[in-house]
Order: C-alpha cells, then structure tokens, then sequence
C-alpha cells in the first residue's frame, strides 16, 4: 500500500484541486449537534408480571374463545371503485353492498367461487387470491330506490308523479348499471393473528382482526341490521323502547375480535344507539314537538328535523329521501301537470296548472283525511320538487338520530337501557345461539369456529383500603360502600357568610336551613345562620330558565352586603331541573361563588349527611382520607404529584363548540386527598390536550407550570421528583400520542420553570368506554368491589389491567381498563394495583 494513501482519504494536499469559490448567495447550513437529533419515540411498555396479592376468584366475562384452524393461507385485499354508467363515482352510502352482491352472482365462475367480506365502501378481502390482480366488471341493478340504506334517487316529474310518469319513474330509476373495478391491494397472512397471540404484534395482525370484524358486519348487514361503527341493531320492536321526543333507545350487540394474552377472543356486548320513531312522518312531529295535533306544529324546525330522513311512500310503497317541505300547504300548492295525448305547437305535452291536493283526492283517487292544509313532503330536486301529502308518508325504520339528546331523554334513555348482570349474560347467549356463525362461509373457509360459552378467568379480590375520619378513627368500607352517620370530618370547613335560593315553592325552607345547621354540628362543620332566604316571585315561575335564574341573582345583589362564600339553592324538581345549569353557569363562571343545589323531596338526615360531605369539600375541607396516606409504596418517601386528564367535547350535532381539556393535580404532599382543577378550551373534537405547556416570551400560560408551582408551594416548597399521569378516555390508536405529544409538554414545562430538573414519570391511561364486562359465576349480583383482572383477556404483550373499585348497585358493573404506557418509578404490579385502588 502507498505511504500517501496510509495517511487516510489520499493525503497528498497538492493533487486536489482548489475548492470552487462560494456564491455570494449561499446560507450555510448549521450542524445539528447530537442532542438536538429527532428523540426515539415511546411505545407503550410491556408488562413486567403479574399481581398476587388479595383472595383468587374465578370470573365469567363477556369473551367467546375462536380457534383459528388454517395459519398458512393469507387474507387477499382488494380496492374497490364504483362508478355510475357514464362514468361519476357513485357517492351515494349503502348501494355498494347490493352491487358487490349482484357482481358476485353474476360472475361467480370469473371470480372462481370466492366469498368475499366486504366492508360497504371501498375494501374487499378473500381467502386466497381472486384469478387476476384487475378484474372490472358492469351490473344492472334493478329497484335501486328501494334500497333500505339508499333514498338517494328520487322521481324526477315536476309536481307528483302520477300513473304514467310513474312508469316512466320505474324505467328510468329502477335499473341502474354500475361499473366496477376491484384491484389487488395487499395479502395479509392468516399466520399474523397466531403471532399476534404470542405477543409478537405487528402491523398485519390488526388488519387481519378487521377482517375478521368485517366478515361479522357483512352477516349482520345480509339479515338487514343497522351498522354503527363495531356494532349491528335489528329491526325488532322487542328491541325498541320510546325515550321521548320521537326518539327511541334501539338495543343490538357491539361485536370485535381481539388478540388477548389467553388467545383469540370475540367481545361482544349489549349496545344501545338512538333511532327516529318510524311509522307515519305526522306521529313523528307531534312525539318530537310534543305538539297536540298537527296544526301546531313548527313547520320551520320540521323541516331541519326531517331533512335527509328516508319515507315510504303509500300506495306504490317506493322509498325516497325528503328533501323538504313545500311552501304552500297542500290545498293551495299548484304544480304543473302533463296533459294526457295533447301537444302544443312545439310538440311539447300540453300542461295544465293543478294543486297537489286536487290531483291526489280526483285524479288518482286517494282519500286525503288531513292533509290538505298541511305542507307536503318534497322528495324532488331543488329546481324540480316532487310534492307528496304528508299523511302517505312514512318514515323508515332504523334510521339513527344523532341529534344531542335533552336532559329528560338522556335519563330516560339510561333508565331503560339498564340491564342486571343475569339479564345481559342471557340476551348475549341468545344472541350467539341464533347468530349462526358457524355457517358463515368466508370463517369456515380459514378454519375460524367461535364458542358459545363464557370465558372462565382467574381474578383477584384486593382488600378495600381502610379510611380516617376526624378524631383519628379509622374504618372500613363494606361492599363498597361507607356511612358518615355519627362521624366527625377529617377537616371541617366553617360557613359564614351564606344564603339561600328558594326555586321551590312546595317546602319550607327554614326546616331545612335548620336540619342542616344541626347535622353540620354532628359532622364537625360549623354553619351560621344564613344571610337570607330569597324566594323567588310568583310571575317569574312562568320565565324561562335563564331569566328565572337572572331574576333571583338582581334580588340576591340588591340585598347582601358583598358577595357570600357560599349559596344553597332549592330547585323545584326532583331530577333534571332546567334551572341546574343556567344557575351553575351565573355562579361559577360569572362570580366564582360556590354553590350546591338540592331538590328538597325527602329531607332526611341521611340526605343531610351526603349534601354536607359535597359543600365540605366545594369550600376547601376534607371529609376523609386513606389510613395509609403517608405510608403508600412508592409515593410516600418522595415527592410525588398526581394528574388525572381529560377533554370533552360538544355532543355529535355541535361541530364549532370548543373541547374543553381539564387537568386535576394533587397537592400538599404526602397527602394523595387534595386535588386543584384547571380548565383551558381548545379546538372542537381534538382529543390531544394542547395546552400542558404554552410558552408566551419568559411566560408560560400552561396548565403544568399552574399545577407545579401549587404542588411546590403547598408541600413546604418541594418540587416533585415524580409525576403520575392518569390520562382518560383515549382509545389504543393514540396511546403512541400521549406518550410522545402530551407527554413530551409536560417535560418542556418541567425544564422551563427548572433546566436541570428530571422528574420520573408515570403515565396510565384509564378507559371506560369499552365492552368487555365481568360476571359472578351461579350468582345474580355483580361482581365484588376490588375485583382485579391482569391475564388471560389482557394484552397478549403491554401492561394492562381491569379493576372494578366500585359497588354495582344497578346495571351491570363497568370495569375501568387501566394501561401502564411507561413507568420510570419501578411499580410492582401490587403496589400499582394497590395505589389505583386506594385512589378510586
């Protein structure tokens, strides 16, 4: 080898070149330095063990065992586009599972016999490949308007349609031909959902459980069901029940496969959505505008509740979607009919101008009983409406109303939706017996049987975590449930300046501010006497809310000196008062007063005793707290905060209202009882709270630092050397997000009130919101308060568990799904299972 080359990269300096000079217009690139280099992401940890602590139970749950026979056959996905005759995408929801039928029946020996799960837009999956990569075909479909899901199309005659143009209705509308191309997207190995099994996860196996999922929609959707999302309704009165409004609660089954650390598994569950009331659209507008008879109803907001919606119409029984509603009522609306063999000079037909009423009752002979002076229904075009009398409408049956519902529905759809763990587990059974899956072709055809017998799992029963009440008594709640009678408050608030509201009109409330005053004493809380009682006037009784609640505040300012620390407010319902929210707006977000509102029906002690654990702790007391407060694992012998986060957004109708990120933190360390609450908005519907950490110059308006320094000056001036996080209601796709967005701001505001301060954290997510449920075996009641379940239908890899804290008093209980993301703090299982517990 050469000397010169020895010395690395050539070195003899006179063979090279000179470099070329620099344009002027150059911006030199800066050289990241290491630290700044792209962080690895997190992922969610993997479970370290299991716990062992408490009594060993054995559990039923709401999981069936599938075996998946065939592992070496691959699941083929194909895209799917469909397009009308001359060539426009076909937009319209629910006519591809008809075209995909139709193609499958006509082409059956093309596509060599296969099933296929298709999922109603725009994939479809088969067991093994279809012959080619492309295959395009054309299908007439005939009677395309009748289709359950699909009002689209709508007779196009202007004004009614009558014998003859309905005719010409049927030619032109009732056969369609589609075209269809269906090209090779993936294979996806049957071998995932094994690997899956044994933890080995990876981008194939959830999309080999959708497939799964699918071929279970497409048997519901082939016996004609609903499809919302993961779960499938029948259309069965049985299964219907009126929650007011027009609305009905409409009781079917969710349905998903899931890879669990015992193996495969269907979850399937009761599930409830809503539905408009089918049957004549006039009985839908009375119940929705709880009107007395047709002549008051609000034709304006009749006309944005019936929009979209699919009708029947009687006597052709064709379905359409109505567009709207005419101006005039029927009697008056004039249409322009076609008259029968007679031509003008342009040998255009002859028209004759009619009203929708004279040509229903005379020229085709149908008796209008009410009709005539109401709107009609239009099913036409804008510029070309089709007018039908209202009385031959019918509304379809499971259509979904999607609407928010009211205070009153939303009760009433809880109440009637309830069901015992005894009641569930028999409807599910049922279920399973007359579903018929074990004839579904496309499972047989990769080995996929499903049992029908509840999963056994092994569970444990954690003790209930002893409290300490005032005068250092300890006691220990039973079946989940504790008493305060002839029991001191830890730390008793006093309440000085005060008042009350009287909404009521039927009590007397001087009883109550007496009653209250002594069960105060028995508890340790000293209560004055009030400031006043403010009864509210006669003639505001008949304002609305809002007014009524404007009116008590003008009376309350007008007569108190300053501004009391404390209001008690006597509504006049027992449930679901109008006035609840106005007058909790006015007080806390107006004038920061604390309030607690009571329906005064039946004052006991009892009653007493619970509102006054409630007002203790609005005005900064404490009414228990755990016997181990300063001896918890883990988090006693270091600074330790506590974060439970959440956002909540406007129900499904309102797209603009703001999410509301909400973050609790705990303070005075050791301490784990006392919490402080902040609230930020941030854009509608983003789940991701984005206001932890926002820095404004040298300022930062987050949330984190709030809590931080409140943590630090309320535990005699530490900083907390770990932070954990109890993040609710995220499902599994955005755990990745919390882990490295959410996260990742808490970090930023740590460093920016401290560059050298590096916490240990903790992140758990707690969910809710899903179907898997626990069930005592030979018993009627729900499962115990403290049950623990951490194998067989956890992650077949990450950390997770289920934890039932609480007593099941009615329904059936809802165990809440906690997943450990990360742990820098080195819990044992026990100890984080213990520390949940407590804190529920």
């Amino acid at each position: 080898m050469d000397s010169s080359e020895q010395e690395g990269n050539g070195a003899a300096p006179e063979s090279l070149p000179p470099p070329p000079p620099v344009p002027a217009d150059v911006v030199p690139i800066k050289v990241e330095p290491d630290a700044a280099k792209k962080k690895v992401a997190l992922q969610p940890m993997a479970r370290r063990g299991t716990g062992s602590k408490g009594q060993k139970i054995i559990v039923l749950t709401n999981h069936f065992k599938v075996n998946v026979g065939s592992t070496d056959g691959y699941f083929f996905h194909y895209s799917v586009s469909l397009y009308y005759e001359d060539g426009r995408p076909v937009d319209g929801k629910g006519v591809g599972r008809k075209v995909i039928d139709k193609v499958q029946e006509t082409y059956s020996s093309e596509l060599a016999g296969k099933n296929f799960a298709y999922d109603g837009e725009k994939s479809l999956f088969t067991v093994g490949s279809l012959p080619n990569n492309k295959h395009e075909f054309t299908v007439v479909l005939e009677d395309v308007m009748s289709n359950r899901n699909n009002g689209n199309a709508s007779p196009d005659g202007s004004g009614s349609p009558n014998e003859r143009e309905r005719k010409r209705v049927r030619r032109s509308y009732n056969s369609k031909t589609f075209k269809v191309e269906i090209s090779f997207a993936a294979k996806i190995p049957l071998q995932a959902i094994q690997s899956a099994l044994r933890g080995q996860e990876s981008e194939n196996t959830q999309e080999a459980l959708r497939v799964l999922d699918i071929i279970l929609r497409q048997h519901a959707s082939k016996q004609g069901c609903l499809l919302v999302r993961q779960s499938f309704f029948h259309d069965n009165q049985n299964n219907f029940t009126d929650i007011g409004g027009g609305v009905l609660g409409c009781r079917g089954f969710h349905s998903s496969f899931r890879a669990t650390h015992g193996g495969l598994s269907l979850n399937i569950d009761v599930s409830t959505t809503m539905i408009i009331q089918p049957g004549p659209v006039v009985d839908f507008l009375l119940a929705n505008q709880n009107a007395k008879d047709p002549y008051s109803v609000d034709w304006t907001k009749a006309k944005r509740v019936l929009k979209n919606l699919r009708i029947k119409v009687s006597p052709s029984n064709l379905e359409y979607k109505i567009t709207g509603l005419s101006e005039q009522v029927c009697r008056d609306q004039m249409f322009s009919m076609k008259q029968k063999g007679m031509k003008n000079e342009n040998g255009e037909a002859e028209t004759v101008e009619i009203t929708i009423y004279d040509y229903f009752v005379n020229h085709r002979n149908i008796q209008l009983r009410y009709s005539g002076d109401l709107p009609c229904i239009n099913v036409g075009k804008p510029k070309r409406p089709t007018y039908i009398p209202i009385e031959l409408c019918s509304l379809v049956s499971l259509q979904r109303y999607t609407k928010a519902l009211n205070t009153m529905q939303r009760a009433s759809l809880v109440e009637k939706s309830r069901q015992k763990p005894q009641e569930r587990m028999n409807v599910l059974s049922n279920l399973l017996r007359t579903s018929n899956y074990g004839a579904e072709p496309m499972l047989r055809s990769c080995g996929v049987s499903i049992s029908s017998n509840f999963t056994q799992v092994e569970g444990r029963l954690l003790q209930p975590p002893k409290l300490r009440v005032g005068n250092g008594e300890d006691f220990i709640p039973r079946n989940g449930r504790w008493n305060f009678n002839n029991k001191k408050l830890v730390e008793p608030t006093r309440i000085e300046r005060w008042a009350v509201a009287n909404f009521s009109a039927r009590c007397d409330p001087n009883n109550i501010v007496q009653s209250l005053i002594r069960c105060g004493e028995m508890k340790g809380i000293k209560i004055d006497p009030p400031f006043d009682v403010f009864i509210e006037m006669g003639q505001n009784r008949r304002l609305p809310p809002v007014a009524r609640v404007e009116k008590m505040f003008d009376l309350i300012q007008s007569k108190l000196p300053g501004a009391p620390q404390f209001l008690l407010c006597l509504l006049p319902d027992r449930k679901n008062s109008d006035l609840y929210g106005p007058w909790k707006q006015k007080n806390l977000s107006e004038f920061g007063i604390v309030t607690q509102c009571m329906a005064p029906t039946k004052v006991n002690d009892q009653y007493l005793t619970n509102l006054l654990l409630k007002i203790n702790a609005k005005l900064g007391g404490l009414n228990s707290i755990l016997t181990i407060e300063r001896s918890i694992p883990m988090v006693s012998k270091v600074p330790t905060i506590i974060l439970g986060m959440d956002v909540s957004h406007g129900s499904p109708g309102q797209s603009d209202v703001p999410s509301i990120a909400a973050v609790v933190s705990s303070r005075q360390w050791p301490l784990i009882s006392r919490y402080r609450a902040a609230v930020r908005t941030q854009s509608p519907k983003l789940e991701m709270l984005d206001s932890l950490f926002k820095p404004s110059g040298k300022d930062d308006d987050g949330i984190m630092r709030e809590a931080l320094l409140d943590f630090y000056s309320s535990s005699g001036k530490r900083k907390p050397d770990q932070i954990i996080i109890f993040r609710d209601g995220v499902s599994e796709s955005q755990f990745n997000q919390v882990l490295n967005k959410e996260l990742d701001q808490v970090i930023e505001a740590c460093k920016f009130l401290d560059e050298t301060w590096d916490p240990k954290f903790v992140v758990i997510v707690a969910q809710k919101n899903h179907h898997t449920k626990f069930f005592q075996q030979g018993s009627p009641d729900n499962v115990q308060p403290g049950t623990v379940i951490d194998r067989s239908v956890c992650h077949p890899k990450n950390n997770d568990f289920y934890l039932c804290a609480h007593a099941g008093m009615i329904g059936t209980t809802r165990p809440t799904h906690y997943h450990v993301l990360l742990d820098q703090v080195g819990f044992s299982a026990d100890d984080l299972q213990e520390l949940v517990h407590s804190l529920s």
